[in-house]
């Protein structure tokens, strides 16, 4: 009886240098005999590195040269580790690079994240191509996949939409014979193609969701993410003290959670999963042999509190011009607006005169949107400010997280509260003067 296919997910931590890489082929090593498709990451911090390369042309200050020769200088020194300095691989990993150099030499694109997402995408590229020729180079025939052949999006750069019934047929055609053959199937995370062919991404840290794509549409048995970290927690280890890892989680609390910014996965990545009941596991690199977390339908909803914490807010508060309501046709503006910009809300109040909203403050889009309504409203903003979400929360935990910040906005629901919040500044006593 065949083996039914499984994907596994490597971020870029876990593919961040040489000794890294070789540890992720370690842990494939104990799963020769299975069939998967691996979906990876760009390398550690690549993704920010080539933003600041987009950054740079887009801005003209004749720096983006020379920031994407670190990058190549970083990958090559990878190349060397692994292979030496003579392999086949310096000449694929080359071409890909030559790709960004092209974009380089025209005149910033008008379409800022039309260009984004042709520069940022070859970091994805880079790392599948040095990951599938270590892997088969130590005897783990692997076999590299385009995952841009696969997954077809609209036309919206930065966050492309996933063209699902299209995606199912190419995944059909193309992905599932190359899983019939001996080895396994290496493609990428976060990036997919226009009808057009052109690269688009799914979102920052979207490798989650492409790992999910490939496992709804190839009918996984199971989908694994691997991380840095042992499991689920019941928060982010860097920024609380005693958090304790979940053994089990439902779909319904994985999807809460990472709507309201749990770090450890990608929002997008559960629904497809739950649509086919297939199970995910979330387990550490650094101790492949731990249990981890398991998410499935067969949980009971039984948790101590959960805190996720979303920094990079902004508030407004929006208002008629003339003070009066707030009415259903300018909701119907606004939210037109917001769905254009594909602001991310997170939180909303509607009073007599005002409409209060609490999006991710990302690029532009809060000044785009801002410039957009001020002939017809008047909006304060606020800035800097984190959305806190507990879950299952205990009045203890709602005390000691409101200490030393300033909540400006906050809702609660029946197992939910979330906070908009500010921190305080520590006043001091001024010295005495003599």
């Amino acid at each position: 009886m065949k083996k039914a296919i499984k994907v596994f997910k490597f971020g870029g931590a876990s593919l961040k240098d040489a000794n890294a890489i070789m540890n992720v082929a370690n842990i494939l090593k104990t799963f020769r005999d299975q069939r998967l498709v691996i979906v990876v990451s760009a390398m550690g911090k690549t993704t920010n590195a080539f933003e600041e390369v987009v950054n740079a042309h887009h801005k003209g200050t004749g720096e983006a040269s020379k920031l994407l020769d670190a990058i190549k200088k970083h990958h090559y020194q990878i190349c060397e580790a692994l292979f030496g300095s003579e392999d086949e691989v310096y000449a694929s990993v080359n071409d890909a690079f030559v790709e960004v150099e092209w974009v380089l030499d025209e005149p910033p694109h008008e379409n800022y994240d039309y260009m984004y997402d042709q520069i940022v995408s070859i970091g994805e590229l880079v790392s599948s191509k040095i990951a599938q020729a270590y892997f088969s180079k130590i005897g783990l025939p692997t076999q590299w996949l385009d995952a841009r052949d696969i997954i077809l999006t609209d036309d919206i750069f930065r966050e492309g939409w996933v063209q699902w019934e299209e995606t199912q047929e190419r995944c059909d055609r193309l992905a599932k014979p190359m899983t019939e053959k001996p080895g396994f199937v290496l493609t990428q995370g976060f990036i997919g193609s226009t009808t057009e062919n052109f690269t688009t991404t799914l979102g920052r840290e979207g490798s989650d969701y492409t790992a999910a794509i490939f496992s709804y549409c190839l009918d996984a048995e199971s989908m694994t993410i691997w991380k840095d970290v042992p499991g689920v927690l019941t928060a982010d280890p860097r920024l609380f003290n005693h958090v304790t890892k979940i053994d089990r989680l439902s779909y319904r609390e994985a999807i809460e959670m990472t709507y309201y910014g749990a770090k450890v996965i990608h929002p997008k990545t559960i629904k497809p999963l739950q649509n086919k009941s297939i199970p995910l596991f979330v387990k550490s690199f650094v101790e492949p042999e731990a249990e981890g977390t398991f998410i499935s339908s067969e949980v009971e909803d039984t948790y101590p509190p959960m805190v996720a914490v979303e920094q990079h807010q902004a508030l407004l508060q929006i208002a008629t011009r003339d003070f009066s309501f707030v009415a259903e046709h300018h909701m119907s503006y606004l939210f037109t607006l917001i769905a254009d910009l594909r602001m991310q809300v997170n939180m909303m109040q509607n009073t007599a005169i005002s409409f209060v909203v609490c999006v991710n403050d990302i690029d532009n889009k809060v000044d785009q949107f801002i410039e957009k309504v001020q002939d017809q409203f008047k909006v304060i903003l606020d800035r800097d400010l984190e959305l806190i979400t507990v879950r299952h929360f205990q009045q203890d935990v709602l005390d000691n997280l409101r200490r030393g910040k300033i909540i400006l906005l906050e809702e609660r629901l029946r197992n939910t509260v979330q906070m908009v919040a500010r921190d305080v500044p520590v006043m001091q006593r001024k010295p005495k003067i003599k």
